[in-house]
């Protein structure tokens, strides 16, 4: 079996927990990086940066991985999402070219998809010293290294509004831009809070699109009877808005 590469020193230990276990899964898979790729749909890049930390997977991603070894998803996904509550952020590296298999919608300028591996201060040199996990393959000779940052946490507010028969929560005034499940910024605060006034409980409006914000969205499109895929466009947000 090949060996994985030591993660990062600085990340987050709930990232750290998350990342362990969904390696543990790919090696009882025992496949390869594009066999697990051609079985979940998930491009082979896409696997990569999940499992040295870099990015976040979906919770379909997980969900696909543990089907295939026959674990318990809700396990992993309770990882997932504390994984997903790290409170700090690393600026998004270049997409690749051949990135992704899966389809994404595109997102507003403004928001940004989440980046998953942070570095949190004080727990880095503990973290570091407790991780031996070896390398899966080596590092290409022409890869960019990775730039990580503290981003404090942002909090956001709900402050309600009615313009022109139209809510507003006092953190984006969007009505198209497309959201879904990793995404952070305003605008996922905004949509927060609007589910929260529509009866849709997201949990907190803290501007990340984690499972409970996913659930709260699915809810709402049901009961406005629109298609039901737990992302956020323009008809999503005319029925919060209204």
């Amino acid at each position: 079996m090949a060996r994985w590469r030591p993660l990062p020193a600085g990340l987050d230990p709930a990232v750290v927990r998350f990342v362990v276990q969904l390696r543990k899964l790919k090696d009882d898979s025992g496949l390869s990086l594009p066999r697990l790729a051609a079985k979940t749909g998930y491009s082979a890049s896409s696997w990569e940066r999940y499992f040295v930390g870099k990015t976040l997977p979906p919770a379909a991603a997980v969900e696909a991985l543990a089907a295939l070894v026959g674990a318990d998803p809700v396990r992993i996904e309770v990882l997932r999402e504390a994984a997903s509550r790290a409170p700090v952020d690393q600026q998004p590296d270049e997409q690749a070219a051949d990135e992704p298999a899966e389809p994404r919608p595109a997102a507003s300028s403004r928001t940004r998809r989440l980046g998953r591996t942070a570095l949190t201060a004080g727990a880095g040199a503990v973290v570091g010293a407790a991780i031996t996990l070896l390398v899966l393959s080596p590092e290409p000779a022409n890869a960019k290294p990775q730039a990580l940052v503290v981003k404090p946490r942002t909090v956001y507010t709900c402050t309600y509004t009615q313009r022109d028969g139209r809510w507003y929560a006092g953190n984006s005034t969007t009505t198209s831009d497309i959201l879904e499940v990793d995404m952070w910024g305003p605008e996922v605060a905004e949509l927060q809070c609007l589910l929260q006034h529509a009866g849709f409980s997201p949990g907190a409006a803290d501007g990340n699109f984690g499972p409970l914000t996913e659930t709260a969205v699915i809810d709402a499109q049901k009961a406005h009877h629109l298609d039901v895929d737990g992302q956020v466009g323009p008809q999503t947000w005319a029925a919060l808005r209204g």
